[in-house]
């Protein structure tokens, strides 16, 4: 696989090339999203994964007639493509968590999520099951799954997908994908996450990789925090390879540590290189 096809495979999570937003690694970029596509053309980013937080979720572009509007004109514009968004919405505040009117209101804020993705060809909605959204029982998982249930027809006809991102160990997570519809549920696959948590990236990636829509770039200390790539437990030459190996064909998505010196523009790229150094030698050896 070549150079330039590597790059046009690999985006940044929406926010990362602009200043943090009260001191957060990750959040919507109210003063800046616009900015961030303009920016995305200079720096030869092909595409951006957005993001969507609970707070002022129903304010955000992405679900008002007038910011679908702006977001496909800056897409045109800059010839920046949105064909992802990660839910931290769900993780802050997941349905299968609650009962009676909050999660009908829930659900129903995912299944509106889910519709205005399809209006702007957004084709993937990534489900964070970490964190606060991570599934503590049996009960929860029952839960989920019958949420997202009622949601299938939506998936169906929006022509969607839901992307599953989870702590869940290999044999755990492939039991959890397996009860769903594999034309409608994959799985995101956090390098970072994985690493912190102490899994061997060649067997999870063997173990379900043939459910992977995306793929979360990050590095993280086992048990820790994220750090700059390369400076924390995650092994890339082999979860490239192994990715390579299984012919993974989708989207690699920098949601990288943030410059301590506030350029953040500098160090996403600088990542991106890494990033292609790193997927050139594991694909060449595979």
């Amino acid at each position: 696989m070549g150079h330039l096809e590597n790059t046009q495979r690999i985006g940044f999570m929406q926010g990362r090339l602009s200043p943090l937003v009260n001191g957060q690694i990750q959040a919507f970029p109210w003063p800046y999203w616009k900015d961030e596509f303009a920016l995305a053309q200079n720096h030869n980013w092909p595409m951006i994964e957005w993001t969507l937080d609970h707070d002022r979720l129903h304010e955000n572009p992405l679900m008002t007639a007038d910011g679908q509007q702006e977001i496909r004109r800056l897409c045109n514009t800059f010839e920046c493509a949105v064909p992802s968004l990660t839910g931290d919405f769900f993780m802050q505040k997941p349905f299968f968590k609650y009962e009676g009117h909050s999660r009908v209101q829930l659900l129903d804020d995912l299944r509106r999520v889910i519709e205005n993705c399809a209006a702007l060809n957004i084709g993937l909605v990534m489900l964070p099951l970490v964190d606060n959204g991570h599934v503590e029982d049996r009960a929860q998982e029952n839960s989920l799954f019958e949420g997202l249930d009622t949601l299938v027809d939506v998936l169906k006809r929006e022509h969607m997908k839901i992307s599953f991102e989870s702590d869940y160990a290999p044999k755990q997570f492939i039991k959890f994908i397996e009860k769903y519809d594999q034309d409608l549920f994959g799985i995101t696959y956090d390098i970072g996450n994985s690493a912190a948590l102490g899994y061997d990236c060649v067997e999870e990636l063997n173990t379900y990789g043939a459910y992977i829509n995306n793929v979360h770039v990050k590095d993280r200390l086992l048990g820790g925090t994220t750090v700059p790539l390369g400076t924390g437990n995650a092994d890339f030459p082999k979860a490239f390879q192994t990715l390579c190996a299984l012919e993974y064909d989708g989207h690699y998505i920098l949601q990288t540590a943030r410059a301590k010196d506030d350029n953040h523009v500098g160090i996403l790229n600088g990542y991106r290189d890494q990033v292609i150094a790193w997927l050139e030698k594991g694909c060449h050896e595979s």
